[in-house]
């Protein structure tokens, strides 16, 4: 057995102590082993003290480029043409996705927010290991922005990568309100000839009146669905009873809580695509981020193959196959060489009814039926889960200090996602140190997946031979452990969560929280 490392004792959870205390402000706690005994004060790392400002100091110094990029969105209630139907939504810009941001590793990335909804919202930056205070969670790392008030993040992007900002309020980033994030690798690009920026998503907002905060309100009146209901109650754990088997359905039989009356690519049905030119012969880099709140999709071009080459941000030794499943919050880049034709994208929706669809054109030929299922989505798909990090991005050799065991369950009074039974208004922090290995055992207890994402890192998944993928979002499937190991190299207190929103919303959230 592993030894658990002790976490601090019965005390507020350090969401509602942040808030209390004033954001950033260093709070002295009394932690207490496993024995109950009462051992050292821990004081709390806050988002605005000595050693954020510090390591983001050290990362201007030692791989700022000196170029600063500036953004403008404008978050703010809009009308939007999914392609032949119109919504009303809540969108950066007047676009749904908003506004691509593109900056190359080590520039500053200025971005000003200002906030038109009537409500109050964040940024985001999701897959970036930036600076604490700019990580864009309420009441953890800054004060919500009010309405009619704008902010500006700043911070300097460290690791290259597909990534991609939301909002961290409430059920926001299910409306339209979610933008890609590109950070360049200057060393890439010599493998492939264009690239193309894939955003999936399930929609159902300003459609017949049905809005995210309805739908999570509906479900909460229902209570927790059958489907949902796993092995929490008896203890069970692990590769248990309910271990998902069948290579063609990976995610189980249980996908998810919503059904969605569109799925999208880059924010259009398939009555008016996004569509790709190229050549034939051309090397097609193409960048994958499910935004979806509920949904994994199971994605495939017509006629050809993929070779995956990223997953979010890091590489991975080249694997080829036919489709490619990707969780909600995760990305995935993926070289296609490309044929003569006109070639549908299709990215199903994974155990649900619906499609998103766009093209590919290098030359003549009859468009697809928007309906069509390529024969590339039957094979079973690849997932970041067998996926293995290139060598010179990997993990030095050794053993974790610190082991934190995070169980996802959920109440069967309620709709109610737990993690080690609470939910994150009661949850208690899972304390690090600076400087330390750290292990993230996710332990499903459920029947159904989570797709769990830390911000301001990423880890590797452990997988015996120290060469596991790097990640910041896993797949958890149900009744089945994943192990995950980070270097605790970015002080200040951080998200863990599972990334279906509703889950998400509904509890399944915990935090990583520096001390000293």
């Amino acid at each position: 057995m592993i030894e658990q490392f002790p976490t601090a004792g019965a005390r507020l959870s350090r969401r509602n102590f942040l808030v209390l205390a004033g954001l950033g402000a260093a709070a002295t706690v009394a932690g207490c082993g496993n024995t109950g005994d009462t051992g050292p004060a821990t004081t709390v790392i806050g988002p605005d003290s000595a050693a954020v400002k510090a390591a983001e100091q050290t990362r201007r110094a030692n791989i700022g480029t000196g170029k600063t990029v500036t953004s403008s969105l404008q978050a703010r209630p809009t009308r939007i043409d999914l392609g032949g139907v119109q919504v009303d939504t809540w969108a950066y810009n007047d676009r749904v996705p908003g506004r691509e941001v593109r900056l190359r590793r080590g520039d500053l990335l200025r971005a000003e927010l200002t906030n038109d909804l009537p409500a109050e919202s964040t940024i985001h930056w999701h897959g970036i290991a930036l600076r604490n205070d700019m990580d864009g969670v309420p009441g953890l790392t800054q004060s919500a922005i009010a309405p009619n008030t704008p902010f500006t993040y700043e911070f300097l992007a460290p690791d290259a990568g597909t990534h991609w900002l939301h909002p961290h309020v409430g059920m926001q980033f299910d409306r339209g309100l979610y933008a890609p994030v590109i950070v360049e690798d200057p060393a890439e690009g010599g493998d492939y000839d264009l690239e193309a920026v894939l955003v999936l998503d399930d929609w159902l907002d300003g459609v017949t009146g049905r809005t995210p905060d309805q739908q999570l309100d509906t479900l909460r009146q229902g209570g927790m669905p059958m489907s949902g209901m796993g092995m929490d109650h008896g203890g069970m754990s692990g590769m248990g009873m309910g271990a998902v088997t069948d290579p063609a359905n990976p995610l189980g039989a249980d996908t998810g809580d919503v059904e969605y009356p569109y799925y999208l690519i880059n924010g259009t049905l398939a009555a008016d695509p996004f569509s790709v030119r190229a050549r034939p012969g051309q090397r097609i880099r193409l960048r994958i981020i499910n935004a979806g709140a509920d949904t994994a999709f199971r994605i495939a071009v017509g006629g050809h193959e993929l070779t995956v080459t990223h997953t979010d941000g890091y590489p991975v030794e080249p694997v080829t196959g036919s489709s490619l499943l990707i969780g909600m919050g995760e990305r995935f880049d993926a070289v296609v060489t490309l044929g003569d034709g006109v070639f549908p994208i299709v990215a199903s929706a994974e155990g649900k009814q619906g499609q998103g669809f766009a093209l590919i054109r290098t030359g003549a030929g009859r468009t697809p039926e928007p309906t069509i299922r390529p024969t590339e989505l039957d094979a079973p798909p690849i997932t970041g889960l067998g996926l293995r990090a290139r060598e010179e991005v990997r993990l030095g050799s050794r053993d974790p200090d610190r082991v934190h065991e995070l169980m996802l369950g959920m109440d069967m009074s309620g709709y109610r996602w737990t993690i080690n039974g609470a939910t994150y208004d009661q949850h208690t922090p899972l304390d690090v140190a600076e400087g330390q290995r750290v292990r993230l055992r996710f332990v499903n207890q459920t029947m159904m997946f989570h797709p769990m994402h830390l911000h301001g890192h990423t880890f590797q998944l452990v997988d015996g031979q120290g060469a596991g993928p790097r990640k910041d979002t896993t797949l958890v499937l149900p009744n089945q452990t994943v192990e995950v190991d980070l270097d605790a190299d970015n002080p200040g207190q951080w998200l863990v969560h599972c990334h279906n929103l509703y889950h998400g919303e509904a509890g399944m959230m915990t935090t990583l929280s520096y001390t000293e």
